[in-house]
């Protein structure tokens, strides 16, 4: 098989546009969303 840096590249951006689609979802999970909204409510707490 004959893997040209055409391919390499091809094969790198299906990667990591693949790699993205899971962080996005792994982020917009409800698994996710109450340690992001405690997260987000850091700033306001008062000591």
């Amino acid at each position: 098989m004959d893997m040209d840096i055409n391919t390499l590249r091809s094969a790198t951006t299906l990667v990591s546009f693949l790699v993205f689609i899971a962080i996005v979802c792994w982020a917009w999970s409800k698994r996710r969303s109450g340690d992001f909204q405690e997260a987000a409510n850091l700033p306001f707490e008062q000591d």
